[in-house]
């Protein structure tokens, strides 16, 4: 019944989160002179104005979700990781290489491949700051930033050189039609990287709240030397959640190349999955049923900052300031329960619920 409660308790905040954000929104569109009813009116249209805005919020939800999940797995194991970027762009060229070097398979075999050439390389790349951690100490924020400036200039080298694919631009090959994603909505973009991508959430799910390893790596984060005292190898355990955060944030690179890209471009700059997938998590809570609909908010203010600033002339900063502000209502929860009076027992039902485990 508490937990029940803890969980209803997580959702009001993070509703009441969404709903402050946007009347700070409606502050910020007021001070620049413009009319906030018009600017969300815009908002809303950009996502379900039509068919194609659905599925264009759709293809930019589905990495926010690899992502998302990639950063929530590391923080269940009391890990931070800041990888997320570098491990998406290296999923990525791994997959364009694959896409184009298998040549006469079948897309059953192609597809499935590639997939697996972008989650490898994810994981091996999430693999050394996890193991830099366990056996050495040293701090994962630390070794994961910096594994994000090589992963950038890396692929920069390997683009403008032995995996260049164009005389004059710096991408890959373009990969065969066998490694495509299956595009269920022409002439949209939409694919089955979406269908992956849920999948992906349903995985974490079972694994980490449904198996003995998913155990070993959630209760490492809640102590881990009380886990070490319990037999728990926090060593191999903090290993496999970089491993398994890396393998997550690859296959979001993964499912970019195959259903949208068809080629690896050179990242100039990041992306910024990565760093978007840490706020996914935040107001997610790490769960992965709320980073799906926190993935879903992120990419519906996305898409719709620029409509806004095209049709209702809003910046589309102010779109920034409603995400931010989202973000500090979610870690603020003690100041949305006083704005937003709901669970008025003192502590709330998920610190009844906190002191009950």
């Amino acid at each position: 019944m508490l937990k029940s409660l803890a969980k209803l308790e997580r959702l009001w905040i993070a509703l009441a989160a969404v709903l402050l954000g946007m009347v700070v929104g409606i502050f910020f569109i007021l001070i620049v002179g413009r009319n906030p009813i018009l600017g969300y009116q815009a908002l809303w249209q950009a996502s379900f104005g039509s068919m194609r805005d659905f599925t264009e919020l759709l293809i930019g939800t589905t990495p926010l979700i690899f992502t998302g999940l990639s950063i929530a797995c590391a923080f269940r194991t009391g890990l931070f990781n800041i990888g997320a970027e570098g491990q998406f762009i290296v999923g990525q060229i791994a997959t364009a290489w694959a896409g184009y070097f298998f040549t006469g398979l079948p897309t059953l075999i192609h597809v499935p491949l590639a997939l697996c050439f972008g989650i490898l390389a994810g994981a091996l790349w999430g693999a050394i700051p996890g193991y830099l951690k366990a056996k050495a100490g040293a701090h994962e924020v630390i070794n994961t930033i910096m594994m994000n400036y090589i992963a950038l200039y890396f692929t920069h080298y390997l683009v403008n050189g032995p995996l260049k694919g164009h005389a004059f631009l710096p991408v890959t090959k373009e990969i065969l039609d066998s490694a495509k994603l299956w595009r269920f909505m022409p002439p949209t973009r939409a694919n089955a990287g979406i269908i992956i991508a849920l999948l992906a959430a349903l995985f974490v799910y079972w694994f980490l709240w449904k198996t003995t390893k998913g155990y070993e790596l959630r209760a490492v984060g809640f102590n881990p030397l009380a886990a070490e005292y319990g037999g728990i190898s926090v060593a191999r355990s903090t290993v496999l959640s970089m491993m398994l955060a890396g393998g997550l944030a690859g296959l979001g690179g993964a499912v970019q190349v195959l259903g949208i890209q068809y080629k690896f471009y050179d990242v100039f700059a990041f992306t910024g999955y990565g760093f978007d997938g840490i706020a996914v998590a935040l107001i997610g809570n790490n769960h992965p049923l709320g980073v799906v609909f926190s993935a879903f908010l992120f990419g519906f203010l996305g898409r719709g900052a620029m409509r806004m600033q095209s049709v209702a002339s809003i910046p589309k900063e102010v779109i920034s300031i409603v995400s931010a502000s989202i973000i500090i209502f979610i870690a603020a929860e003690a100041l949305v329960k006083r704005l937003v009076p709901r669970f008025t027992k003192k502590g709330g039902a998920s610190s009844e619920y906190n002191r009950s485990v």
